[in-house]
């Protein structure tokens, strides 16, 4: 490599001096490229490895305790308190380094219903063997199984009576149907609750359900069923307008968002992807847990969903959010999970198992674990704190995590400078850095969680099923998918069972006629106990 000034070996200067100094530039610059290109293997390396994790690695983020403790900076380390083990049984069953209890076996509920088998001796057993007297029974002894049926489905006939006139026979009157979920339709909201609670809490394709339906004799056609789900989530719409309403009336919204195809999309082609959007009422007696579809992840689909809110919004860092929150007065919240997540697949990228770290952790690991010891202490702290009353966690956070924060805000900040920003752990200290407010956005009120785990678990139904039934065929069936996942997961979240709460609903809403007769059908408006499979 010939530097710039030095265009050919003629125009060598007869200077020794200068001559030397074109030998050291030259040596500078050579190592120069072989330091970026040493930087760039190291990059790729650590990428192939964390892709390997991804791919053939335990996907959980708990790092192995024990390693933790040899880089942790941390002054104080949050004390945990464990309570005593109950054992279950006198039995228990030898393990490598602890004895684990054996469960004892739970009786079977006492709601279902019970068929006596009655078993006799033969009559020729009934005889006493000592003296040829004749047995009487004395008592008897009792164990249960549980068994099961396959869905058994039954008829509904409407036998509506019809009236005429004796004198005249001229006025004929006819009982009138009750107001149906899908009007002319085959299928009982018994029926249509059993298909929706199938595919959108169980995430059983259609398809499948269709299979299961044949082998008991009847035919459900896998295009039927979808038609249904979609005339279903338009029937409830009203019920998600209210949700939403409670949604906004609330001062703390978990959001996240995750993609879904949908085959037959104006102006996007069937490889694209969709998103559906979830929301949940971060406090409050009465969770909401609400799905929004939208073509696209633009920053006017927040603006949408948050239109007139002003509170608290916990998400990711993702920058489509920066605009509604800018308009709306919103403060926002980040999630600590996701800060985390770039240290352990940092180390990850080293080529480590964070579940199982060698005895003596290599020296390049020093740095990533001082920063998970940090993660550690937060949370062992947020554990402790978890279901306390707001005023209470504010006061912990204040005397307890604050300090701990301010000391892994000063080390992240001297510790950055010295890493390669390419390499994963410069990523994951930029990435710390650039969100530390949001990050720590969660001390300054008890109310809010320091991650936005409730989301991210809030979608999580929707995510396995997606494996199942593996896209939309229609922007219509899209949003009724999300229509029907908001009421059954706000129904869980409440503590119904979802499909005696689908068919209630699909019995009572058709007939609704006033908004006090919709707000009757909102999860926390009915009882439990009113509910029955």
């Amino acid at each position: 490599m010939v530097p710039r000034m030095v265009k050919s070996e003629l125009e060598l200067p007869d200077d020794v001096d200068a001559l030397k100094g074109i030998v050291t530039h030259l040596v500078a610059e050579n190592e120069a490229a072989l330091a970026s290109r040493d930087a760039r293997i190291a990059a790729l390396e650590e990428q192939i490895r964390l892709l390997l994790a991804r791919r053939f690695g335990a996907s959980s983020e708990r790092v192995a305790d024990g390693q933790l403790g040899l880089f942790n900076e941390a002054e104080e380390q949050a004390e945990e308190t464990v309570p005593e083990e109950t054992p279950q049984d006198d039995t228990s069953v030898e393990v490598a380094g602890h004895r684990r209890g054996r469960g004892k076996r739970k009786p079977l509920p006492e709601h279902l219903p019970r068929v006596d088998i009655v078993h006799e001796l033969d009559p020729a057993e009934r005889v006493c063997p000592h003296d040829g007297a004749a047995l009487e029974a004395f008592g008897e002894e009792c164990s249960e199984q549980l068994d099961v049926q396959p869905a058994r489905f039954r008829v509904l006939r409407h036998r509506r009576v019809k009236y005429r006139c004796p004198c005249c026979e001229g006025h004929l009157r006819t009982a009138p149907l009750p107001a149906q979920p899908i009007p002319k339709s085959q299928a009982a909201p018994g029926l249509l609750a059993f298909i929706a609670t199938a595919k959108y809490v169980d995430g059983l394709p259609l398809h499948r359900l269709a299979g299961q339906f044949e082998r008991i004799g009847v035919e459900l056609p896998r295009q039927t069923q979808a038609r249904w789900m979609v005339r279903s989530g338009e029937t409830v719409q009203p019920l998600i307008n209210l949700l939403r309403e409670r949604l906004l009336e609330g001062r703390y919204i978990h959001c996240d968002e995750t993609t879904v195809q949908v085959l037959d999309e104006p102006g996007k082609a069937a490889q694209s992807k969709s998103y559906m959007w979830v929301q949940v009422a971060g406090t409050g007696e009465q969770p909401v847990v609400l799905f929004d579809y939208d073509p696209t992840r633009a920053a006017e689909v927040p603006c949408r969903l948050f239109e007139g809110y002003s509170g608290y919004l916990q998400t990711d860092a993702y920058a489509g959010y920066n605009a509604v929150v800018a308009d709306n007065g919103i403060t926002r919240v980040l999630c600590m999970t996701h800060a985390r997540r770039y240290f352990t697949d940092a180390l990850k990228a080293q080529g480590l198992n964070p579940n199982k770290l060698p005895a003596k952790p290599p020296p390049k690991a020093k740095r990533l674990l001082t920063a998970l010891g940090y993660f550690r202490t937060i949370y062992a702290i947020e554990r402790r704190i978890r279901g306390r009353p707001p005023d209470e966690r504010y006061e912990v956070r204040q005397a307890e995590t604050r300090p701990v924060l301010e000391r892994f805000h000063e080390w992240a900040k001297a510790t950055a400078p010295k890493v390669p920003p390419k390499t994963k752990l410069g990523e994951a200290l930029a990435y710390l850095l650039a969100h530390w407010e949001g990050l720590t956005r969660f001390l300054d009120d008890g109310r809010l969680e320091i991650d936005n785990n409730v989301a991210e678990n809030a979608i999580r139904p929707f995510a396995v099923g997606r494996k199942g039934w593996m896209f939309s065929a229609t922007v219509e069936g899209a949003k009724a998918s999300a229509n029907l996942y908001s009421l059954v997961e706000t129904a869980k979240a409440n503590g119904l069972e979802p499909y005696a709460y689908l068919r209630h609903v699909f019995t009572e809403l058709p007939r609704a006629e006033t908004v006090e007769a919709i707000e009757a059908l909102l999860p926390w408006s009915i009882e439990r106990e009113s509910l029955t499979l």
